[in-house]
C-alpha cells in the first residue's frame, strides 16, 4: 500500500533485504511471497482497476480516501502523485519482466537456495510446536535457535544493524551442543548472492556479527574430538 508501488527491495539496503528473507523462508509458519519478489522485480505494483465513468471516479476517489490514512500520503503534494488506478498504463508498469529472474540471478538463486534449505533440511523441516527459541543479541540484532534431535541443532543469527562484537558473547542459546562447534551452513553473504563473502562469526567466546547480514550455523564436532 506504498504511495508510488515501490517493492521492499527498494525501500531497504540490499543487506538488510537479503537477512529478511532469510528469516520469512525459514521461520515457522507457511512464508507468503508477493508475485515478483523472489527476483527482485524492477517493475512497481500499483493499484489498477479495469472500469470507465462514475465507476473509474468512485474507484479514484476510494483509493485516495484509503491511502489518506497514512499521514505522508494524505498530504495534497502526495495526493496529486498518486497513480491512477484507472488508467492502463498503471497496469502495464505494473506487469512483472520475468527475464529479471536472470538479469537479477543473485537474489533469484537466494530465494531457490533458502527455500531448498528449508525443504531439504529436517530441522527447518519440522515446524513443531516449541521447536523454536530465541534471544535480542543488540539493538538491531537477534538469534533464532531451532531444536532438533540429539542437539542437531540450527541457529539463524541476524544483524540488520551495524557490525556487533559480543566479547564475550553472554546469551545461552549461542552455546553451541556440547563436544561441538558452529560452523556456517548458509550466509547472505555469499558472492553467489552478491554478497562480500563469508567469514565465521565465532572465536572461542567471543562473536562478530557484520552489519547487514543473516547465518545460518549448524553444530560440527570439534576436531580435537574427532576420530
Amino acid at each position: 500500500n506504498s504511495g508510488r508501488g515501490l517493492r521492499c527491495h527498494v525501500l531497504t539496503s540490499p543487506g538488510r533485504y537479503k537477512a529478511l528473507t532469510a528469516l520469512l523462508l525459514l521461520g515457522p509458519g507457511t512464508p507468503m511471497l508477493f508475485q515478483g519478489q523472489e527476483f527482485a522485480a524492477s517493475s512497481p505494483f500499483c493499484f489498477f482497476a479495469d472500469c470507465t465513468g462514475e465507476l473509474a471516479q468512485l474507484t479514484r476517489q476510494g483509493r485516495a480516501m484509503f491511502l489518506s490514512q497514512f499521514p505522508n500520503l494524505a498530504q495534497a503534494d502526495m495526493q496529486v502523485r498518486l497513480p491512477d488506478p484507472t488508467d492502463s498504463e498503471t497496469f502495464v508498469s505494473s506487469k512483472l519482466d520475468l527475464s529479471e529472474r536472470q538479469h537479477h540471478a543473485e537474489i533469484y538463486a537466494l530465494h531457490r537456495d533458502l527455500l531448498r534449505l528449508r525443504r531439504i533440511d529436517l530441522v527447518f523441516r519440522s515446524q513443531r510446536p516449541g521447536g523454536m527459541d530465541g534471544a535480542v543479541l543488540g539493538p538491531e540484532s537477534f538469534v533464532l535457535r531451532f531444536f532438533g534431535g540429539h542437539g542437531d541443532d540450527r541457529l539463524l543469527v541476524v544483524n540488520l544493524g551495524s557490525d556487533l562484537h559480543l566479547a564475550p558473547a553472554p546469551e545461552p542459546l549461542l552455546a553451541p551442543p556440547e563436544g561441538m562447534d558452529w560452523v556456517i551452513l548458509w550466509s547472505s553473504e555469499d558472492p553467489r548472492y552478491g554478497g562480500d563473502g563469508v567469514i565465521p562469526l565465532e572465536d572461542e567466546d567471543n562473536w562478530h556479527l557484520p552489519g547487514h547480514t543473516a547465518t545460518v550455523l549448524r553444530p560440527h564436532t570439534r576436531q580435537d574430538q574427532e576420530g
